[in-house]
């Protein structure tokens, strides 16, 4: 099982929000590539980039900031927030993303996920970002108007074979993450899905470890790690021993 560290990127910062609220944040570097270089160093195999402004922009804003972060580590890296067609996907993967995340256009435009999987397979991974388990769009300002499960078996049907399930009420919390929904949503869809939100402890990387033959690949971590909540090292030693 993965575990993937989060630089949630505005204004060329690492920051973290609360529950999605962008009049919540905390700015934790103003280098996000020494973040990414950080958790390299800890153990790191994976790497989740959010480009926040590009989320509300509805296009990549970051990009800069992206290039250095990909120029400071050795380790692929995934990046999700406004990339809305397949000129913004292409740009991503040229620059060397190993992977891009389609959110708010799966619920919005899922010809163009079906498009984009057919041409890049496994370099395309579906975000699924729920509250009470709605999915919501366009930096989660939004209702889908779709449930999560829903979504994510028509996702599957267009090729997708990896999602991120991300628990809105719960992220940046410190809650817990959501195992339940995540495990539940890996059984409905088929697909391997990537627990998001909530992370709190080492406890959270234990229960969702015997999840795993069910269908739950990994998991990403953030203000846990940035708050020291989560040693990191310690998260990825337990991740990756035996089921």
């Amino acid at each position: 099982m993965l575990i993937i560290p989060a630089i949630d990127i505005r204004d060329g910062k690492c920051v973290r929000l609360f529950k999605g609220d962008f009049a919540k944040e905390t700015v934790f570097s103003d280098r996000p590539e020494e973040m990414a270089r950080k958790w390299q160093n800890a153990g790191a195999r994976f790497l989740h980039l959010v480009d926040l402004d590009g989320a509300l922009a509805k296009k990549p804003m970051n990009l800069d900031t992206v290039e250095r972060i990909l120029r400071s580590v050795e380790l692929p890296v995934e990046l999700g927030g406004g990339i809305r067609s397949l000129e913004h996907i292409e740009t991503a993967l040229a620059l060397g993303v190993h992977r891009v995340i389609l959110g708010s256009v799966a619920v919005q435009e899922p010809e163009l996920v079906k498009e984009a999987c057919q041409r890049y397979k496994e370099r395309i991974v579906v975000g699924i970002d729920a509250k009470d388990g709605i999915v919501a769009v366009d930096g989660w300002g939004v209702s889908g108007d779709v449930e999560a499960g829903e979504l994510a078996r028509r996702m599957v049907k267009a090729g997708v074979r990896t999602i991120i399930y991300t628990d809105i009420s719960r992220d940046g919390t410190l809650a817990g993450v959501n195992a339940e929904a995540t495990v539940a949503l890996a059984k409905e869809s088929g697909a391997s899905v990537i627990a998001s939100g909530g992370v709190s402890s080492l406890a959270d990387i234990r229960r969702l470890k015997t999840l795993e033959a069910e269908g739950v690949c990994g998991v990403i971590v953030g203000k846990s790690i940035y708050t020291g909540a989560l040693d990191l090292a310690k998260a990825i030693e337990i991740a990756e021993g035996e089921r």
